[in-house]
Formats: structure tokens, C-alpha cells, sequence
């Protein structure tokens, strides 16, 4: 991205209305640069064309659009393709894009690194490097070479979505706004460790769907997994969830990675039934992808199975994930992971 310019990418129309006037432009040209920006996806403010050339000059002076393509990809057999996107800060990040028959959903991050430290997770590893920028979260979108075939988008990549609240709902607002690309708030989901008062501020100020990282329904071993427990326990979070309505459109779902002989056993059915009864919710049974250095590893599909039907069973609409670019470790943290190290000369 361009260093020494604003970006354009990530205001909403009245900041570009503000641009337009700080720079003595009729506030109608802000609207202009929301249509090349959200609608035709232009990379240079010349190719905004219908702004005269004076103008455009003008904008050149202080602004960019502030997108880059990704400097890097790696293609798996079943068509999933993760890429490396830089940043405004000199650091990169990863998106997966994930297409299935009817459907195409791109995995997006929102931090570089991560503060969480989740036993099972590489990004957690790289330590915590900073916040994106809703230019940073948009181009991850804006600059991707299948973005026209995009159905969905989930904030499940890089951070914790909730530490960079305020930047994931701008990106969410130019999301789903008229002026910005328009969708619909039921094509993004974000996902959460559990981060209480930030997740209900989200609630209330978006209508996206939203997910919570489970992994067990017990807090030592929810706590050994993810230190975030200790501070934020599951049953808190459950309980703040109650007192929403999930019964409509917006759908609310818990995250659960399934390990082999750690999470996947009956009392862990039982417990996780007992938590979440009477909630309006449905729960993704993930399969482990294994990661170097930790001890940790997945379920076989009896288990995954089992799980699925008793929960079921119970009440509580479960999927067993299908796993996607198992030879691309398309789990989170790897590729950019390489990259640091590579850059550090490790």
C-alpha cells in the first residue's frame, strides 16, 4: 500500500464527503468516489473518471485508494487458496478463499498475530503486531482476484475480531451500507473468543451473524486451551447471549474444534447440552488440522459422528465442518508465519 497517502479505502460516504469539502470539491464528488471505491473497485483515483481531472490531481496530492494485491498465494487441490495480503503497516496477513458448489466464503483476519494465545492456533504463536485498518480488513476483499464470485465473509482468519472492535464495524458498515457494497448483514459472520463487553457493544451495533470459539464446555480445560477463560468464562458469555434475540434471521453459532481424546467424550456432550440449552443456536464441529510443536490432535469421524447425533439428539443443531485445504495448511498463522521468519533471516 502507499505509505505516504490517506487512504480513500475504509471511509464511509460522509468522511468522503469531508475529503471532497476539505479539499473544495462539491460534496456530490464524495459520493462519486463511494461508487468507484465500493461499487467499481477502482485502483487509482485516476480511473475515477467522472471526477475532472483538476479534481482527481488534487485528491492525488494527500489520498490514495489504498489497496494492494496479494504478494503471495498457495493453491490447494480442492480449489481453497489462501493469500498473503500486505499491510499499511509493513507486516502481512492471510485470507482463505473457500468455494464449494453454491457458495464462495472468504476467511478474513483483523489483527496481525494475536493476543489470544490459543493452545491450537499458529497465529497465537507470532504474538500480538497490531490492528488492521478497515483499509487493511476491506482490501482483503477488495483486492482479491475471485472477489466477484464472493457469497460470505467471516472475520475467522488473524485476531481477535473483538480486540479491533471499532475498525471490524466500519468494515462491516461498508459492507452492508447502500452507498458501499450493499450486501446483506446475513453474508458475514464474526467470530469471537468471547470478549464480553466489546461482543454485546457488537450485537447491538451491527446485524451480522455471530460466532463464539468454544472448544469446551469445561473452564480448566476451556482455560488450558484458551487463556482468554480465565478472564472471560464461556458461562458468562452464554449467559450475556441470552438476553438477545437469535430466533430470526441472525443466526448465533459456537465453534468447536474436536480433539482426540481431550473434548470429544460423552460428559463433554453432556456439558456442552447443558450450557447452551434453550438458546437459539446451532454449533460447527470442527476437525483438528495439526500444527507443528503442538500436542494436540483431531478426533476420528466416529467421534466427530457421535458428537454430532447426540447433540443433535438433544436439541442443538450441529454440522461436522467439512476440512478444507488440508494441503495448504489453511488453518490460520502458517503462511504468514513463513513470511515473518523468512524476513527475520530464521
Amino acid at each position: 500500500m502507499e505509505h505516504s497517502f490517506e487512504p480513500l479505502l475504509g471511509k464511509t460516504l460522509a468522511e468522503l464527503k469531508g475529503v471532497a469539502a476539505s479539499l473544495g470539491m462539491p460534496a456530490f464528488t464524495g459520493g462519486q468516489m463511494a461508487k468507484w471505491l465500493y461499487v467499481k473497485h477502482v485502483d487509482t483515483i485516476d480511473a475515477m473518471t467522472d471526477i475532472s481531472k483538476a479534481n482527481r490531481e488534487r485528491l492525488k496530492e494527500r489520498y490514495a485508494v489504498g489497496c494492494a494485491a496479494p504478494i503471495d498465494s498457495q493453491r490447494s487441490v480442492d480449489g481453497t487458496v489462501k493469500y498473503l495480503f500486505p499491510t499499511s503497516s509493513g507486516k502481512y496477513v492471510e485470507t482463505v478463499y473457500i468455494p464449494e458448489a453454491d457458495r464462495a466464503t472468504l476467511c478474513v483476519s483483523s489483527q496481525v498475530g494475536c493476543k489470544m494465545n490459543c493452545l491450537f492456533c499458529q497465529t497465537g504463536k507470532q504474538g500480538f503486531e497490531g490492528n488492521l485498518t478497515a483499509a487493511d480488513i476491506l482490501n482483503q476483499i477488495y483486492s482479491l482476484p475471485e472477489r466477484d464470485t464472493l457469497t460470505n465473509v467471516v472475520f475467522m482468519g488473524q485476531g481477535e475480531p473483538m480486540d479491533n472492535l471499532d475498525n471490524v464495524l466500519r468494515a462491516t458498515e461498508l459492507l452492508t451500507a447502500g452507498y458501499g457494497y450493499a450486501w446483506s448483514p446475513k453474508r458475514i459472520t464474526v467470530s469471537s473468543v468471547g470478549v464480553k463487553n466489546k461482543l454485546k457493544r457488537f450485537i447491538e451495533e451491527s446485524e451480522c451473524h455471530v460466532a463464539i470459539s468454544l472448544h469446551s464446555p469445561i473452564h480448566e480445560q476451556r482455560a488450558m486451551l484458551m487463556p482468554a477463560e480465565k478472564a472471560m468464562p464461556i458461562t458468562d458469555i452464554v449467559e450475556m447471549l441470552r438476553g438477545y434475540d437469535f430466533s430470526h434471521q441472525r443466526r448465533l453459532s459456537f465453534e468447536y474444534i474436536v480433539f482426540g481424546g481431550l473434548n470429544d467424550s460423552p460428559a463433554h456432550a453432556r456439558e456442552i447440552v447443558k450450557l447452551l440449552r434453550g438458546l437459539d443456536c446451532r454449533i460447527n464441529l470442527i476437525r483438528f488440522h495439526q500444527i507443528p510443536g503442538v500436542g494436540l490432535h483431531g478426533a476420528d469421524e466416529a467421534r466427530m459422528v457421535a458428537l454430532r447425533d447426540y447433540l443433535t439428539a438433544h436439541g442443538l443443531f450441529t454440522t461436522i465442518r467439512a476440512s478444507r485445504g488440508q494441503d495448504i495448511y489453511a488453518a490460520c498463522g502458517l503462511l504468514s508465519t513463513a513470511k515473518k521468519d523468512a524476513e527475520a533471516g530464521a
